[in-house]
């Protein structure tokens, strides 16, 4: 678990997945939030389709930002070949860092074998090349379902789930603690998206919970936050 109340601005940059994650957006946009992602030392920056990639790996160059998309972003109900197309194309214009959406109706009906066949399909893609982050959804989900996801996430080997989009509702705190516990000693990391107002307040305490990454548009807000977080005794 992170120590907040040691960390310095930069290293606390690296707990943050930035992001510019409307389909709307335009290069301008792209481009200031890679630089946003770069003024703060993010972990990584995101865009919604690798269509952006090749922007984005212009204004990245040089630095140690991860290259990100997600995969079926955001319903995450196309079928599975249509998934691979997208995790294959996102390699090949430079991602190194992969969130996939799950289809969320196929677990809702119980049909885990759609959620494995996702998860196997994405540890062989992408394993080798790319971090690996599983998108859950867990507002359309009860807590069985996001158990029995989890575990399939840790039975694929894959790197992080992550609670949300961010393009619904977020998280819940009883939420991410099912994924919490779901997947204790499994290896799998926690990564949040989907922080509620206030949103300084609430990132922080999804990282004291155990989240090792944020999934934010408002990086640069929480992160320039942390001092005033710790003058009130939150950190």
């Amino acid at each position: 678990m992170v120590d907040l109340a040691h960390i310095s601005k930069k290293e606390l940059g690296k707990l943050f997945d930035h992001s510019v994650l409307p389909k709307n957006a335009c290069e301008r946009e792209i481009r200031e939030g890679c630089r946003t992602a770069r003024a703060y030392n993010c972990a990584a920056f995101y865009s919604a389709t690798s269509y952006w990639t090749p922007v984005v790996r212009e204004e990245l160059a040089g630095s140690d930002l991860l290259i990100g998309t997600g995969i079926d972003f955001p319903f995450g109900a196309s079928p599975l070949p249509v998934k691979i197309a997208q995790m294959e194309e996102a390699l090949r214009a430079g991602c190194n860092t992969l969130d996939l959406i799950i289809n969320v109706g196929a677990a809702r009906d119980g049909r885990y074998d759609v959620t494995k066949a996702e998860l196997d399909a994405f540890k062989r893609i992408a394993g080798k090349d790319a971090l690996t982050k599983v998108i859950l959804e867990v507002c359309f989900l009860t807590d069985e379902e996001i158990t029995r996801v989890c575990g399939l996430i840790a039975e694929a080997g894959l790197d992080y789930a992550k609670t949300s989009t961010g393009q619904y509702e977020g998280p819940s705190m009883d939420q991410f603690l099912v994924m919490k516990k779901a997947l204790t000693g499994t290896g799998v990391r926690l990564k949040v998206a989907g922080v509620k107002f206030p949103r300084p307040q609430n990132a922080y305490a999804f990282i004291k919970a155990g989240a090792e990454l944020i999934g934010t548009r408002a990086s640069g807000q929480i992160i320039d936050a942390y001092d005033q977080m710790k003058e009130i005794g939150l950190l």
